[in-house]
């Protein structure tokens, strides 16, 4: 057989596309004195099998080893932590480039929700994520995505996975392109539906309008964690160019165009962002945008100087926001002892490496 050359990043000079930056056509050609058959044979244990080309036993071990050379997996596993009694479990992975990201697998009885990293790094700069705090690597390519939910997806064995949620590290809106490509790619050739796929950013407007106008009608989350500028410039600081009057009407402009209800999400910060004010100027918001909020337990961390608010201010906050109007729910944390949040165990792992970093994060 005769397999064709990897892509070239133009620039650069770098090999760009592992296996899964590969659609069915580019694999075709890959494949290029290959049957057809081969091609689906592949396909099938890529996509609906969550295989690795070595344990697709249907394809000769020569194609098999060729694949692995020319195409190889983008992702390899640094550490695999479980909590939960199991039901959670969480990677850090290193990329091609010695980048690292993280995935979330969250198990339920009879299914399955995968959370996925969208940058290595980001450059959104929140105050109280480890990931904006360590700054921003790259954009995840298609593959190094789609990867992500294959991999989990394996690993989840009989529980279907149901649900997709970039709410790993990093900005998906800012890498607009490649997170749709892989939306596209989870829904057509996974097979799950793009009301199960939600993406979530903390505000980058023309990202949202083009999610908006976009074919499939996913899901949208905002980040939002503090209802008046001021806070916000300090919590989120993208607030400065995206204010939180336009982001209300970039939400609006999405819920008409899709039909789809947004979700606020909120991180309760003891003594900054869960005061009655607070619960009564978000209320404001999710009524005007007609949203629903999460509240988040904040994850604690070491060396980000305030804490979660407590579980009772919780319910209290949950209570003034359904007394203004509002519908909230209290999301239900995990994953605390193995860093689960977005950014906590490949902060930890530049920890060891001398790398300081300024930790904290919710889980977004």
């Amino acid at each position: 057989m005769t397999v064709s050359p990897p892509a070239v990043d133009e620039g650069s000079g770098e090999k760009s596309q592992t296996l899964y930056d590969h659609d069915r056509e580019s694999i075709g050609a890959l494949l290029n004195n290959e049957p057809r058959y081969r091609v689906d044979q592949l396909w099938q244990g890529l996509y609906q099998n969550f295989a690795t080309p070595q344990q697709i036993t249907t394809l000769p071990k020569t194609l098999r080893s060729a694949l692995d050379a020319r195409a190889p997996l983008a992702l390899t596993e640094v550490e695999r932590s479980e909590a939960d009694g199991g039901q959670t479990i969480k990677w850090l992975w290193r990329l091609h480039d010695g980048h690292q990201v993280e995935t979330v697998l969250m198990l339920y009885p009879d299914r399955a929700t995968v959370c996925v990293s969208s940058q290595a790094g980001c450059a959104m700069a929140c105050s109280f994520c480890a990931t904006g705090q360590a700054g921003f690597d790259r954009h995840l390519t298609t593959g190094e995505i789609v990867e992500q939910v294959v991999r989990a997806a394996a690993a989840a064995g009989e529980r279907r996975v149901s649900n997709i949620v970039f709410m790993g590290m990093g900005e998906p809106l800012a890498n607009f392109d490649n997170t749709w490509s892989s939306i596209e790619r989870i829904h057509g050739d996974i097979g799950l539906s793009a009301r199960s796929i939600t993406v979530s950013t903390v505000g980058v407007i023309p990202g949202i309008r083009r999610l908006a106008a976009a074919t499939l009608p996913v899901t949208l989350a905002v980040s939002l964690h503090a209802a008046n500028d001021v806070l916000r410039n300090e919590l989120v600081p993208l607030n400065r160019r995206y204010p939180i009057s336009a982001l209300c009407d970039a939400m609006m402009e999405f819920r008409q165009a899709k039909g789809r209800r947004v979700s606020l999400e909120w991180a309760l910060i003891h003594g900054v962002n869960d005061t009655d004010r607070d619960a009564t100027e978000l209320a404001s918001i999710a009524r005007r945008v007609r949203a629903h909020v999460n509240l988040i337990p904040l994850n604690p961390t070491p060396g980000y100087p305030v804490v979660g608010a407590p579980p009772a201010r919780l319910r209290e906050f949950r209570d003034l926001l359904e007394q203004h109007g509002a519908n909230a729910t209290v999301r239900r944390t995990r994953g605390l002892e193995i860093d689960a949040a977005c950014g906590q165990l490949a902060a930890r792992h530049r920890d060891v490496a001398d790398q300081p970093v300024t930790i904290g994060s919710p889980s977004r």
